[in-house]
């Protein structure tokens, strides 16, 4: 009765979305359609043409000389700032309703107590993942109380086990998607640097081209080197900041749930001796 009722509040948590494929996917038709319907409007540029140098102050004009790089970083900075919205709300659920340091301090004050029933009551008000673990322990702690065919040693180590079962069903689920994040915090500098090059390229041949300079085959050329590295710069950068956020909030969680398993083990051990 305890495992459907604990399965039941895991349906009701937020995991996070799994087919980040398709997320990567959408966020690619949504940069292709900003680039070519926002950026490239005739309005940003002179005569109204997109073949020409964009109106003089016009950012979005200039930012679409940035040329087919631009739309594949535009993807990878969506796709961080999607996947970083939702893992906030995945790791948000995963830590429950309440703090994560007064759960844990009602947990010991109730175990020091030897008031289960306080602790798992607690548990219930927290939810989450943090909360499932401990409540798995709870759960194997009345078990192995009243199985008398078990030694201390082997009881101890039955906590133990549920605990780290337990921890291992539901931590994953926090880092899912951060492989992700973590990828594009290297790939989206290397798709400013490959835009960079490839407008300075351009340039180059415009001034290597027959007739004197093409001003207006440099000017595209320069604008496309800069905007690829600023865009890359800034979508490497948002990507290191979220996935050292959301790591240090799953360590934090891992911290939180490896305390209050030892609480548990060392109430055991100490109330049967």
């Amino acid at each position: 009765m305890a495992k459907n009722q604990k399965q039941q509040k895991k349906g009701k948590q937020f995991t996070g979305v799994k087919s980040s494929g398709l997320i990567i996917i959408a966020c690619f038709v949504l940069a292709e359609c900003i680039y070519n319907y926002i950026f490239g409007a005739p309005s940003h540029f002179v005569n109204g043409d997109h073949n020409n140098v964009p109106i003089t102050g016009d950012l979005l004009g200039t930012v679409y000389k940035g040329g087919f790089i631009v739309p594949i970083i535009q993807t990878l900075l969506l796709t961080v700032l999607t996947l970083s919205v939702e893992r906030f709300f995945a790791i948000k659920s995963a830590q429950g309703k309440g703090k994560l340091p007064k759960f844990v301090e009602e947990i010991k004050s109730s175990l020091s107590k030897g008031d289960l029933k306080g602790a798992t009551e607690i548990c219930d008000k927290q939810r989450g993942s943090v909360g499932n673990v401990v409540t798995s322990a709870l759960v194997k702690y009345a078990e192995v109380e009243e199985d008398k065919s078990l030694s201390k040693e082997q009881q101890i180590l039955a906590i133990q086990k549920e605990v780290e079962e337990a921890t291992a069903l539901e931590l994953p689920m926090l880092s899912q998607n951060l492989p992700i994040i973590a990828t594009i915090t290297t790939l989206g500098t290397l798709m400013g640097l490959l835009g960079t090059v490839i407008g300075m390229i351009k340039s180059f041949s415009s001034l290597a081209g027959a007739g004197g300079t093409d001003s207006v085959a440099l000017s595209a050329g320069i604008s496309e080197a800069l905007v690829n590295t600023a865009f890359g710069i800034a979508t490497g950068a948002l990507a290191v900041i979220s996935y050292n956020y959301f790591t240090s909030k799953i360590d934090t969680i891992t911290f939180c749930i490896d305390e209050v398993g030892f609480s548990i083990v060392q109430s055991f051990a100490a109330s049967h001796k």
